[in-house]
């Protein structure tokens, strides 16, 4: 045992010069603009448990505490507005099994973010499930009401989880819903009308959209809400993304900042 207080000892020590560094380099950072809500499409889980012959679902654990210290980071930093692609209406179109698996991992880290109370009630998260939500296998839809219950009075910060959601979808949604509306003195298809029924109109649109893994395409992620944020891809598959591919992605969206508030404001 006493073999072992040395190296405690150097573990906090690390833990602690590695947090004052974290805290001076956001603080640098924060010099400049800090985007209200972030976007990931979390690629290349998969892919990372095959580069490192991993066994099955470990991608997808390792993903998991990638997003845990993400969480943490965009939340110390300033950011609000977390949105993350956990999985897409096109994914029901696997094999069963794949789905029943996918489902049951879902399920289980849904719980197991719940469990994070460091995260819940310190940074004051609210989890918000965004999606077609009755496509979901019944044990996921419950434990994700019950995040969304657990944490419906939290206002700090925001975790929305697109799940079972496709942008053509919500959007075909969101027409259907204002098609029927009928506004006063106001045509129901207005866009102020039609982003009210959207699934993401909850949150402001985000300011910038990383996709890890260096795919560039959005795979029918928040197409209508990205239309004036600031893309990013990184190479690094998702769970290599770590605190400098956030930094990369903070410093691409200030230095586009300038830039992008012209545009918005000249539409």
């Amino acid at each position: 045992m006493e073999e072992q207080k040395p190296v405690g000892v150097m573990s906090r020590f690390l833990g602690s010069l590695i947090g004052r560094i974290r805290t001076l380099l956001f603080s640098v950072i924060s010099i400049g603009p800090i985007p209200q809500h972030i976007a990931f499409i979390m690629d290349g889980n998969r892919r990372f448990a095959k580069k490192w012959q991993l066994e099955e679902g470990a991608g997808h654990k390792a993903g998991f505490l990638a997003l845990i210290s993400i969480l943490k980071y965009c939340y110390e930093i300033g950011v609000k507005y977390v949105t993350v692609y956990a999985f897409s209406i096109d994914n029901f179109n696997r094999r069963p099994d794949e789905v029943q698996y996918v489902m049951d991992l879902m399920h289980e880290k849904i719980e197991a973010f719940m469990q994070e109370v460091d995260i819940v009630n310190r940074y004051g998260v609210r989890v918000l499930f965004i999606g077609d939500l009755d496509r979901l296998y019944e044990p996921v839809k419950i434990a994700a009401q019950k995040a969304m219950e657990a944490t419906v009075h939290n206002t700090n910060t925001y975790l929305l989880i697109c799940t079972a959601y496709a942008s053509s979808h919500e959007i075909q949604h969101a027409v259907s819903f204002a098609c029927q509306e009928k506004i006063d003195g106001v045509p129901a298809m207005e866009v102020a009308n039609l982003e009210k029924h959207m699934y993401m109109g909850v949150v402001p649109d985000p300011d910038i959209l990383i996709r890890s893994s260096g795919v560039t395409r959005l795979s029918d992620f928040l197409l209508w809400q990205t239309a004036k944020c600031v893309l990013y891809s990184p190479k690094a598959l998702w769970p290599e993304m770590g605190l400098l591919g956030l930094v990369w992605g903070i410093l691409k969206f200030q230095r586009n900042y300038y830039y992008m508030e012209k545009k918005k404001k000249l539409d």
